[in-house]
């Protein structure tokens, strides 16, 4: 019989680990690639039985790839603390290890569900992002600091699942706002690795193109408010990270100053005119 590990990569998710975990249950392991955090998020993993393997965050290429190392069995599932596996997931990842033939890597759709809705268009559906389930092997990631870029280490065509997975990739509007900051961060970093340059011209130029891109080319227009606040956090996100670009790029310095200490004021003598 195959043998499967889930793991999960989190850093102080406490509200969404515990449901995370209780959605893959079923397999055979379970690895929290834990970044320290602070949060009890590592505690409750293990209070559910995972086992939890801390990683020095150093982008999330290498975060997957040391989560994929200490997986222990031969057919990995990735999680990410945000999603939930179904039953109706489950069952056909289970169906699909178990062929005679199968493939090694295989795509898994996600359904997203944002202010009180499923979002239908913006790009989210069925929003295959990479392969989630796989051989052990046959899947390896460059070392990104965000949207990690992979290769799939197979000769053999990659399959797609056809149940989904639920995603909830904002849990407010702060966690938009939020993850327009942190991911903006890592995507330059990401285009500073490699050598690239940006003006403000062209993160303003950049930022609306991702707008319309969501917004309207892939109708995020029908998703109604949750689809216009996707697009609005897509422009956001997108300005700041060739800004940010900009800003490593010409590395700004503020003008020195030197210690300022307290004088003296100078005596004048008043010379009398009469």
């Amino acid at each position: 019989m195959s043998r499967i590990s889930a793991y999960i990569i989190a850093w102080n998710e406490v509200a969404k680990i515990r449901a995370a975990i209780n959605s893959v249950l079923w397999a055979d392991e379970i690895i929290l690639a834990d970044s320290f955090s602070t949060d009890g998020t590592a505690e409750i993993a293990a209070e559910l039985g995972a086992r939890v393997v801390q990683i020095e965050f150093k982008g999330f290429g290498d975060l997957r790839n040391q989560a994929m190392a200490a997986c222990r069995h031969n057919w990995i599932f990735s999680l990410d603390a945000d999603e939930r596996c179904t039953p109706e997931a489950r069952d056909e990842i289970l169906a699909a290890i178990a062929l005679p033939n199968p493939a090694d890597a295989y795509y898994v759709p996600r359904r997203n569900f944002f202010m009180g809705r499923w979002i239908k268009h913006s790009g989210f559906w069925p929003d295959y992002r990479q392969p989630q389930l796989f051989r052990k092997g046959a899947l390896r990631f460059r070392n990104d600091p965000v949207h990690e870029e992979y290769e799939i280490v197979s000769a053999k065509p990659v399959g797609y699942l056809q149940q989904p997975i639920w995603q909830f990739p904002y849990k407010n509007l702060e966690e938009v706002a939020r993850k327009a900051n942190r991911y903006s961060s890592l995507g330059a970093e990401k285009l500073s690795q490699r050598r690239r340059r940006a003006g403000m011209f062209t993160a303003l130029s950049r930022g609306l193109w991702s707008f319309f891109h969501m917004y309207i080319l892939k109708k995020g227009i029908l998703d109604g408010w949750p689809g216009f606040v996707i697009a609005v956090g897509n422009f956001e996100g997108t300005w700041y990270k060739y800004a940010k670009l900009h800003e490593l790029n010409a590395n700004w310095q503020a003008p020195k100053s030197l210690p300022l200490l307290r004088q003296e004021p100078k005596r004048e003598i008043l010379l009398s005119t009469e």
